[in-house]
């Protein structure tokens, strides 16, 4: 069994999870993962596909189970995706783990993703949607979140710092 992953980010889509992940695992020199290229990698199929093809519930399922595997098997930096945090299960396996959930307002997610891409909880009225998934979800990446770090007019380089100063983490000099 491991120790688990040195550091979690949860948060919504766009909101600089993957970038972020990277830069904190270069800074600590570790490694980096993400549940959602878990997913695409194990299915052979982008999650938009899964979405259209399988419905949600079963992306949830998939989700899950890419959770699960990477806390029990992964030391470094970990990405989750952005409705991760809506399975009970896997809001209980991030107790007490590291984990910062990377905020950011809907006008920040529109700078960044525009939302207009395919996302597929966004296919219809994208910023209607948008408030509607973080008025579900804000409480839950909260309850799980050791630290809350706003994104909105940072760069990920910033974002990463402030990561690494919310949770007491070293970063390589």
């Amino acid at each position: 069994m491991t120790a688990g992953p040195l550091v979690v980010l949860v948060g919504p889509m766009g909101s600089g999870k993957s970038t972020v992940g990277a830069l904190l695992a270069e800074r600590l020199g570790a490694p980096y993962r993400d549940t959602d290229a878990d997913i695409v990698v194990a299915e052979g199929r982008e999650i938009s596909d899964i979405f259209v093809e399988d419905g949600e519930e079963h992306f949830r399922t998939l989700e899950r189970d890419a959770v699960a595997a990477a806390v029990a098997e992964h030391e470094g930096v970990l990405a989750l995706g952005g409705g991760a945090i809506l399975d009970a299960g896997t809001r209980a396996l991030l107790a007490g783990l590291p984990v910062a959930y990377l905020s950011m307002d809907v006008e920040e997610a529109v700078r960044r993703v525009g939302l207009n891409t395919a996302r597929p909880l966004l296919a219809v009225n994208p910023r209607r949607q948008w408030r509607e998934l973080m008025e579900a979800r804000r409480h839950l990446y909260t309850e799980v979140a050791r630290a809350v770090v706003t994104t909105d007019d940072r760069t990920p380089e910033e974002v990463a710092d402030a990561v690494l100063a919310a949770l007491d983490l070293k970063k390589d000099a």
